[in-house]
């Protein structure tokens, strides 16, 4: 139970500090009279400050997390060499997009991104009980490809989505709609691994020997 508490945790401190926060501090920062640019950016800001102090804290730099601090530093320099507001709100579209071109690449290494991303955030325990299912479960390693092709093509959906949001809506909806979208596709896509994952098990169980 307590490690299942932990993993749950770390997941959910990662979906405060990346997605809740710096989504409220732009609402807040616009309350206030900030200029959008500037709220965008401070937002941006609190995931760039985030994943460098865990770097520093766990003095080793994992490929997923490297990558996430790339993205976050490219789009913050992206965000200061333009004034276009929508230019700006857009810029989210190109980084969405290449990390859904990442969860397609990363199918051609020895195990997916679906599976070394989700593993960064388990307990040791059940991180260990993973490893054993990719070496030992067929079924297990096609689900993980499976959802990963699955995160990547969302990941691709959501960008071009992005792109048209942001000349279409309403400055100010565009990060929260952006961010309910992400949402719904990450959760379609998850249940739909899973689901897939079940049939697979029970279809594999229920054959004749």
């Amino acid at each position: 139970m307590k490690t299942t508490r932990s993993g749950r945790a770390a997941f959910t401190g990662f979906l405060l500090l990346d997605l809740v926060v710096p989504l409220a501090s732009y609402y807040v920062l616009r309350t206030l009279g900030a200029a959008i640019w500037t709220a965008l950016l401070a937002g941006a800001a609190l995931p760039m400050l985030r994943l460098g102090a865990s770097l520093l804290r766990q003095r080793r730099v994992s490929r997923t997390s490297l990558f996430s601090l790339a993205l976050i530093t490219v789009g913050t320099a992206v965000g200061l060499m333009t004034a276009d507001a929508r230019l700006l709100m857009a810029r989210e579209s190109y980084l969405t997009g290449v990390v859904g071109g990442w969860f397609l690449l990363s199918l051609l290494w020895p195990r997916p991104l679906v599976f070394t991303g989700t593993v960064g955030f388990m307990p040791q325990p059940a991180a260990e009980a993973w490893h054993r299912s990719w070496e030992i479960s067929e079924t297990f390693r096609g689900a993980m490809r499976g959802m990963t092709w699955g995160f990547g093509l969302a990941f691709l959906v959501d960008a071009a989505a992005r792109v048209v949001m942001s000349y279409t809506l309403p400055l100010d909806l565009v990060p929260v709609a952006s961010v309910v979208l992400l949402a719904i596709m990450l959760t379609i896509v998850v249940q739909m691994g899973k689901a897939w994952g079940r049939s697979r098990m029970r279809h594999l169980t229920e054959a004749p020997r």
